[in-house]
This record gives C-alpha cells, sequence and structure tokens, in this order.
C-alpha cells in the first residue's frame, strides 16, 4: 500500500487530527499556568473524585442487586457511601459551576466546554432522581407518586414511567450513568484542548 493510500484511510486521518487537537503534551501536561492554583479548581477536582466513588460503590451496589442494602450492614455501609459521594458530587459540581459562570468560562471560544459541564450537571440531575426512586423503600414510592403527576403533564410519561421501578433502576445504573460519564470526559478533554480559561485581568494583559 502506498504512502497516499495509507493517508486517505479514515483512522489515519482520525489519528493525525486528534493528534493535533490534543498532543501528549496536552493531554498531560507536566505545568499548569499560576492562575491554576485557585479552589475553585479543586471543587472541579473533587467533583470528578467524587464521580469515581459514586460509580464504585455503585457497582458493589449492582453486583448483590437491589434489596442488598437493606439486609445487609455491609451493603447499608455501602449504600451510604453511595449516598454521601452523590452529595459531595453535587456540593462541588455547584460550586465548580457558580465559579466558572462569574469567571465567564465561555471565552476564548470555550462555549461548547461550559454547555458539556452544564448538560452533565442537568444529566446527574436525573441520575439522582432515579437514583431516589429506585431504593425500593416507603422514601422511594412517596417520591415516585409525588413526581408522577408532574412528569406525566408533559407527556413525558407516556414512555418513563416512574412507578417502574424496574424501568428506574436500568435508566439508574446503566443509560444515565453512561451519558453523564462521557459528557464528563468529553469535557475534560476539551479543558485540555482549549486550556484552562483566564481570569479577566490576565485576559487584558493579552489582549494589550
Amino acid at each position: 500500500m502506498s504512502t497516499t493510500e495509507i493517508d486517505r484511510q479514515w483512522t489515519t486521518r482520525l489519528r493525525k487530527r486528534v493528534a493535533g487537537k490534543l498532543p501528549p503534551e496536552k493531554l498531560l501536561p507536566d505545568t499548569q499556568p499560576t492562575y491554576v492554583s485557585s479552589w475553585i479548581y479543586v471543587f472541579g477536582v473533587t467533583t470528578l473524585a467524587a464521580l469515581g466513588v459514586v460509580i464504585a460503590t455503585g457497582c458493589l451496589l449492582a453486583i448483590r442487586g437491589p434489596q442488598w442494602w437493606h439486609t445487609s450492614s455491609v451493603g447499608h455501609f455501602v449504600n451510604s457511601m453511595h449516598l454521601w459521594s452523590v452529595e459531595i458530587f453535587f456540593f462541588a459540581m455547584v460550586i465548580h459551576l457558580w465559579g466558572k459562570y462569574f469567571m465567564a468560562a465561555w471565552r476564548g471560544g470555550r462555549a461548547l466546554t461550559w454547555m458539556t459541564g452544564v448538560v452533565t450537571f442537568l444529566t446527574s440531575i436525573a441520575t439522582a432522581f432515579t437514583g431516589y426512586v429506585s431504593q425500593s423503600n416507603f422514601d422511594s414510592q412517596w417520591i415516585s407518586t409525588q413526581a408522577k403527576d408532574g412528569i406525566n403533564s408533559t407527556g413525558a410519561g407516556a414512555f418513563w414511567n416512574v412507578l417502574n421501578l424496574g424501568q428506574m433502576l436500568m435508566w439508574h445504573i446503566v443509560l444515565l450513568p453512561l451519558a453523564a460519564v462521557v459528557l464528563t470526559v468529553l469535557h475534560v478533554l476539551l479543558v485540555r484542548v482549549k486550556g484552562v480559561v483566564p481570569p479577566f485581568e490576565k485576559t487584558t494583559e493579552v489582549a494589550q
């Protein structure tokens, strides 16, 4: 096969495009600008760490089934870890989201980075909701019965039945987490491609 034919292959073109947009020094940088040394970025990393714990504890809960955490002390502990990691996840994410809003993090062609973060937040809310209605206790029954009227009023109840434990559990452990993880990875990659948004003072100095 000639060099021209190799260059025309979709794998070759994709590899060159990815390497051009995201070279190794961008994907795994050794240094960062001084303004990255800020608490707002600590909350971003805390969000990622909490997400890792959420996924790990969720996998443990999925192995033993939805009744395990009601009858086992170990299951109750894992379920509590899952709950509190979700609490930390949302706490850190909201602070990171609002911090980035006031920093106007969409500047410098970073609009897609900002939008993926917002959509990840909305997806995470839906994931948390399906988790609450999948607890298989009176709390989840109350939440689902109160939520069904609101959802039915939008027409979404025709295919998204919050009273169906099996459907909600599958959305919670498969579809929505997959979407949240894919969006999170895309968000982090876009941060690597575009770089961290500089503060307003730094932007002014560059413009001058």
